[in-house]
């Protein structure tokens, strides 16, 4: 009797253990929810260089990575840096005058070490024939804190529906009248589904 009351001690001080230390307090949550915040939208300032390191500075260099997208699984860095880059030589660089725009960011603090974000977004822009062209999903990522740094372990993304022409004309930024360069005089490609990492 005696035996089994110490065991159901332990076992409730144990638990009362792990409980404590998953929780975080409300100051710990909001610090959390501004540190990704300022690390995603760092990640995708498209109007800075080394755009594609930077949105793959999101992932961690070792261990397996979930994402799924354009109804395809990966669980390889090598692949899914592989769909980062192709949408950016074959979509991003096309976009003239771009503003990636976050229109709702929610965070989930799960513990001191893990959270969840849902947001969407959309990216007004001009192709290099200066018609207007809006591209936008929602994205849904999962974060580990390993060390210092929060890194994407799973991830979902997914497509917004194709706008009117009027509602992307709307939402365009206004016509440049600079020459485009070399890099946008491409004609736009979409990347193979497999390796289509963003919209």
């Amino acid at each position: 009797m005696l035996r089994t009351r110490a065991v159901i001690l332990v076992l409730s001080l144990a638990t009362s253990a792990c409980s404590r230390s998953l929780t975080v307090s409300a100051a710990d949550r909001q610090a959390i929810i501004d540190s990704l915040t300022r690390q995603v939208k760092a990640a995708y300032d498209i109007t800075k260089p080394n755009v594609e390191q930077r949105m793959l500075s999101l992932y961690p260099d070792t261990g397996r990575i979930v994402s799924a997208s354009g109804g395809q699984i990966t669980t390889s860095r090598d692949t899914l840096a592989m769909g980062i880059k192709a949408f950016w030589e074959n979509i991003g660089v096309n976009m003239r005058d771009p503003h990636w725009i976050w229109d709702r960011m929610i965070f989930d603090v799960l513990a001191p070490n893990a959270a969840v974000m849902t947001a969407t977004y959309h990216v007004p822009h001009r192709t290099p024939t200066n018609m207007p062209h809006v591209i936008g999903g929602a994205w849904t990522a999962v974060f580990q804190k390993r060390g210092d740094r929060w890194y994407i372990v799973q991830e979902h993304l997914s497509d917004q529906p194709p706008m009117s022409d009027s509602a992307m004309a709307a939402m365009a930024p206004p016509i440049s009248t600079q020459p485009a360069p070399d890099s946008t005089a491409r004609r736009p490609q979409s990347p193979p589904a497999a390796d289509r990492r963003r919209p």
